[in-house]
Parts: structure tokens; sequence; C-alpha cells
């Protein structure tokens, strides 16, 4: 039977079960010191000086810096942009010369216990003089750091993309539709925040970091760049990781100063974040107001669409440089035909926390943007909302589609897709006429209700490349190094089950390795859900090669022919007589060793594609939002585990459905966040998330990899924003009443009720 598309039990499970989890605050050192972080109590200012004597003076305290301790370290790199012009905005590990916001790293201390470092860190005395703050991306650019950079303002860059005729399409339009609408700040919120610790083997010259989380190779790379240290002296160790979603994937000042610390004092140093700090410092995301035009012809048909949009990218440019807008730019036309279409897209700095990417990057965004305006289409015409979306679907036959454009410097083509049928698959699994005459029923009975439908597009697999090394080991079990890096999103699993596929032995009896800087030259971590495609191609390529060599070993060992070799359950087997041999024993037999390497390359990401369906209730007196029923469709061209594909569109249907509802971050006028705990920045629980029904295809499996796979981490999230908007319009009877997100009870309150 084959491993692939069976729900096997996760192999991570049982440690994490058991109580031998290991997370970043598990890891200790002989001899260890820890880290605490001075961050800037003011969004915005020039730094007069910073007084730290008393702090230095309290006993435990081992070492007290400010930026000009460690003046020799760079700004923190780039890691996924191509965008000109970004480096002079840049963050250094601690501020220098001016504050840019609230969180903003401006020394460190370092004590002999965790509690002596937080009292020392209060009598650091920060000397800042204040200036106004920008808090408005889409305000005219202000100075940026007026005496450090003298006419240098607060936009790092625009993007510009196009395709078709703009101006014939508006030329020759039925109707012309202009919307204004907002994706508010949030961003993924890890059950575990983030922590390090860097030991520093002064006999061997390691430096190693534990805690290392998504990219642990880029980190390595740029940690040993900013230090000055051989690349090969530099470790980055995975453990467990208490969630991603894309807020991990950056290489914040922490990381690095934990390193430069262990490496500079000669003793372990650990850091470990609280939430408020988490909250204020880690990378936050969205933030996005998109100002449309779209040229609609008589059937609903969008001729062509602008869009001039402003990404509020806060303080500095962080290592993602400009993914999100990048992002948001190439891929808001999603499953539509859309002929003509052009984008500019502004990344502005302001004096908030830092953004990066979060699940979804660019689409959750854009999603909305773009369903909001078909959903506006249909109001203007008095169309129904699901045909005007008939109307704008890419058919078929169109297949792979060239979209004419480029996303993160890859050209976006969409590989495979059954929209339409996708579609239809979808209204039958609701009964959608029976569903939309019940919910017409209970709202002439008063009640506000309603049912809201968005389609997306997502990307995944984003290459270069990933590679895999597989050995057999004398335990007869196989051993699978890879690159990649977990998140709690199944990766020893799925990488097992591609490889027991070929094989044929257990997955109990496959282990892998992630996540380890010292065990495979080259890795691309885990983000962008290019892992199930892009290593599990790799691990494919590699049992492959691993099969062929066992057979050609075992050749001489049961004096049979190559051809007449067959590879079952972990056994290499002669047709002809019957007589097998075991992969660990062809191993202990012959004069070399039982392994092989997989290497898979892609120059394309693919397209998987799926619909998001709420139904709503609204309290029409205190304006709260409960979802009754969430649905998404998905079709991601293969599934290696179903189990684990449906948790993750459950988990990311949570996620999208409190940036919907609940999550923001907020700023008061100078600059200081309003939401440091949990008590203000709210999160759905249990209470708030419906049973979501998931309806998984596999009708348009991706022709550009081995394996059929698209990835599946970030659809669940995507369309929820944009299908739970609808819905509320739908309840109030308000088309277009929704442009903001999230759909705060306070927010709706004023737009039902205005003074």
């Amino acid at each position: 039977m084959s491993a692939i598309g069976r729900s096997l039990k996760r192999l991570e499970d049982r440690p994490l079960l058991t109580g031998a989890g290991r997370f970043a605050a598990d890891n200790r050192a002989d001899g260890q010191i820890h880290m605490r972080v001075v961050r800037s109590p003011i969004a915005f200012g020039r730094i007069v000086g910073i007084e730290t004597e008393d702090a230095a003076a309290l006993a435990g305290v081992v070492a007290v810096w400010t930026a000009a301790d460690i003046a020799d370290l760079p700004p923190i790199d780039f890691r996924m942009t191509r965008i000109a012009g970004l480096e002079p905005y840049r963050q250094h590990v601690l501020a220098r010369d001016y504050v840019r916001y609230v969180g903003d790293p401006v020394a460190v201390v370092f004590a002999e216990d965790p509690y002596t470092a937080e009292d020392a860190a209060e009598l650091v005395f920060c000397d800042i003089e204040e200036e106004e703050p920008c808090l408005d991306a889409t305000a005219e650019p202000v100075p940026f750091m007026p005496e450090r950079h003298p006419g240098l303002l607060s936009e790092p860059a625009t993007i510009v993309k196009s395709y078709g005729d703009i101006d014939a399409a508006f030329a020759g339009a039925a109707h012309v539709l202009e919307l204004e609408l907002k994706v508010g700040r949030h961003t993924g919120v890890p059950l575990e925040a983030r922590g390090a610790l860097a030991v520093h083997d002064r006999e061997t010259g390691m430096l190693t970091m534990y805690g290392a989380a998504k990219v642990p190779h880029y980190n390595r790379d740029s940690i040993a760049r900013m230090l000055g240290l051989p690349q090969d002296k530099v470790r980055l160790s995975e453990g467990h990781v208490g969630g991603g979603f894309g807020i991990r994937g950056e290489l914040y000042p922490e990381d690095v100063l934990v390193c430069a610390a262990a490496y500079r004092l000669g003793v372990p140093v650990k850091w470990v974040e609280d939430r408020r700090e988490h909250l204020m410092a880690a990378n936050h995301s969205r933030d996005q107001v998109h100002r449309l035009r779209a040229a609609v012809d008589p059937n609903g048909f969008v001729r062509g669409l602008t869009d001039t949009f402003f990404t509020d990218q806060g303080g500095y440019v962080r290592t993602h440089g400009g993914t999100v807008s990048d992002l948001a730019a190439a891929l808001l036309p999603g499953p539509y035909l859309i002929p003509a279409y052009r984008v500019e897209g502004h990344i502005r700095l302001t004096n908030k926390t830092p953004s990066g990417t979060y699940r979804a990057p660019g689409r959750y965004e854009t999603t909305f943007v773009r369903e909001r305006l078909m959903d506006a289409v249909a109001a203007r015409l008095g169309l129904d909302a699901v045909e005007v979306r008939r109307v704008n679907l890419i058919p078929e036959d169109r297949m792979p589609f060239d979209r004419g454009i480029e996303a993160l410097g890859t050209h976006v083509l969409y590989d495979s897709g059954k929209y339409h049928d996708l579609l239809e698959r979808t209204l039958k699994h609701l009964d959608y006429a029976a569903l939309r005459s019940e919910l017409e029923n209970r709202r002439a009975a008063g009640e506000a209700v309603g049912l809201g439908l968005a389609f997306f597009v997502e990307k995944s697999g984003l290459g270069p490349h990933d590679l895999v090394r597989m050995a057999v080991l004398p335990d007869d079990t196989i051993e699978i190094v890879t690159g990649a890096a977990s998140v709690g999103q199944g990766v020893e699993t799925v990488m097992a089950q591609v490889c027991s596929d070929v094989i044929g032995m257990p997955i109990e009896r496959i282990r892998v390795v992630h996540g380890q800087t010292d065990r495979i030259p080259i890795g691309f971590g885990a983000f962008a859900s290019r892992v199930t495609v892009m290593t599990g191609s790799a691990v494919k390529i590699a049992s492959e090669a691993l099969r062929d060599k066992a057979c050609a070993l075992a050749a001489p060992l049961l004096q049979a022919d190559i051809d007449d070799l067959v590879l079952e359950a972990g056994r290499v087997v002669s047709r002809s007589s019957g007589a097998g041999i075991g992969l660990a024993e062809i191993a202990s037999q012959s004069a070399e060793a039982l392994d092989a390497e997989g290497l898979f390359r892609a120059d394309h990401m693919n397209y998987p594609y799926g619909i998001h369906v709420a139904q709503v209730r609204v309290d029409t007196e205190l304006c709260g939002v409960k979802v009754e029923r969430y649905l998404v469709a998905y079709d991601i061209g293969r599934m290696i585990n179903p189990m684990l594909v449906e948790g993750q569109i459950v988990g990311a249907a949570a996620q999208g459905i409190g940036g919907a509802l609940l999550e923001e971050f907020v700023y008061d006028e100078a600059g200081q966040p309003l939401a440091t705990s949990f008590a203000d920045y709210l999160m759905p629980t249990a209470h708030e998330m419906p049973p979501v029904e998931v309806l998984v295809r596999e009708d348009a499996p991706s022709p550009q990899n081995p394996l059929g796979v698209k990835g599946a981490g970030e659809g669940g999230i995507t369309a929820a924003g944009a299908a739970i908007a609808a819905a509320v319009d739908d309840a109030l009877g308000r088309p277009g009443l929704v442009t903001r997100l999230p759909i705060v009870p306070t927010r709706l309150h004023a737009s039902l009720y205005p003074r």
C-alpha cells in the first residue's frame, strides 16, 4: 500500500506528548549568563546619551553594551529582496543616533541570572530628544533620520508592475468603480515567544546558537558574516518550535546579540523574551491601504484594474525587504482574467514596530481587496456575487496561465487549475440555493445573518533548489538529512512518507534530521509553503537513487541480474528466485556506503487555489460578529498526509478569523503601542471558532515537480478576511459596508449608527 495519501500518525508527537520536548527556553549551558534588552520608551527621537553606570555597578552584572561597544557590527542585511536602494533603511542590532519605534533596542545588559539582568536594565537611562513621529503610511514621506541621513525620506521604494493596455480597458468601460480598502496591523503570535542560547567553544572555535527556527542556514551565513567568522565556525541548531507563521523567518537583533556576546565575553549567553517584548518588538505584518479603480463591462467582467497601495513597513526595513509588497503587487489579480492591470505599491516607513511576513503575506491583504471589488461589481450591476466570479475566473483551457508579471523575481505562471470546477463543487457541498433560502427565512424572522464567499490563489514551492542526503544505518533504519526546518507542520512525517512510498520501509524506521546547519551544507528552511514541494521532491529523488543503488549492490550478493531485482518493504528481492536481502545487510556486506543524494531545482513557484465561505450572525445592537459556519475548499494537487493538510487548513483559518474580527496593533498619537498584552491584543479562542469544514481536492496536480504537490500551509488563512467581510455585508443588507479589517464592534457600530 502506498504511504502517500494516508493519514499516518505524526512521528514528531511522541517527545511532545511525553514531556521530552525541548524549546528555546529549555536550552541551558554550564556557566551561562542572561541577556536583557533595554528598549526605547519613545517612538522617534535622537539619542543624546545612554547612561549605564548604575546598571554596570549592580552586583551580578557582567557587562552592559550600547551601540558604541559593538560599533564594528554592520546592520542586518536582507535575505529576500531584489529591490535596490533599501540599504540605508536597515536596522542595526542596537540603535545608533536615532530610535525609530517603541521597543527599538538601545542597550543590552548581561548578568548572572535573569532577575538581576532585568533589574539592571531598569537602571539604564536613555536620554532621547523626542521628535514628532510619523504614524500614517499614506501621508507624504518625511525625513528618515534627519541628521544622520540628510535628505533621506521614509519611502524606501515603490514597486510598479503592469501588463495589458490599461488605457484601452478604461476607455471602453461601461462602469468604473473606485474603492479604498484597508487591512489592519496584526501578525502571527506563536505560543512560544522568541529565545536563544549561544555557546562559543574556545577549543574548536565553534559558535553555536540553539533555538534557531525556519531559516537556520540563511541566519548562520548572516551571523558569520556580521561577526567576521568563517561560515564553518558558526552553527545553528533548531529544537522544537512553538509556532512559526512567518514571524520566525527573521534575523532579529537579539539573535545577533546573543552570538556576539557569547563570542566576545567567552561564556554561554541566554535570552528569552517576555510576551510584552514579543508584541512590541517581533515583526508585525499586514497594515496596507489600497486605492482601486476597476473598468467593468455590462456583464460584470473586469476589463482593467489599477491599484495604488501603501505598506506600513514600520521603523526599518528588516530581513524580508520588500517581500510583502512585491507579493501583494504580483498576486492581486488572483484567479481572474483581468486582461489589463497596473499596480503601484509604496513601501513606507513609520515609527511603529518593523513589519515582515506573516502567513500568506501580501495575499491575505490583496485577496480581501480583490474579493471586495468583486462584491462591489455585483452590487453596482445588480448581479449575483457568485455569477460575477464565474464571469471573471480563468478557464481551465487557459492553463498554464501566464500572468505576464513577476513575483520575487519569479515569473508568475499559474501551473494548473480548475477554478470553475472547484466553484461548482463548493456550491454543491453547501447546497447553496437551499442555504441562501434558509438564511433569507432567518432574516425575515429578524436575524442579521449572511453568507460570504471569496476565491483565492496561493503560491508555494519557492526555489531555487533543495538538497537531501539519505543513508541506511546499521540498525536497519534510514536517516534523511535535510536543510528544511520544522515549525510544527509535520516535516518528519511527510518526508518519511515520501521515502516510504519508494523504499517500502515503515515510516517509524525512517529518521528525519532537519534544522542542523552542521549536517548538510545548504538549506532553505521552511517558508512560503515550500517544504513539501521542494524538500519532498528532493526526498523522492534521493529515495529513488537509494533504491537503485541498493539493487546494484545487492545483485552480486544475491547472484542475480540487476533487472531481476525489486525493492519491497525495505528488502531487495529477486523476482525469479524469491531470495532477498535487507538494506542494512547490503550496507554491511558492501564496500561502499548505502547512501544517496537528491537535489531538486525549480525556477517557478506553483499555485494552489481555493474558496472560503463564511456564514455569520451579527448582533445589531452590540455589533459583535459570530461566525456560525466556515468552509475552506482547497485544491493542492496531491496530498501526502490528509490529516496534516486538514490540520494546516483549520489552524490557518483560526488565524484568518482572528485577523478579520479581533487582532489589531494600535498606537496613540505619540506612537505608544496600545496592544502589548493579551488584554488588548485579542486572539480567537475556542469560543470564537466555528467548526471548520474542509473540502480538499486533488484535481489539478502540479506538472512542475515529481510529486504533483502544491503547498498546503497558507490557503486556510488567505481568504478569511474577504469571506467574513462579504458575510457581514450580506447579514446587514449593506453591500460595501466593510472596507477595513478587523471588523471590530466599535468600528462596525460607527458605520451602522453614524453620529
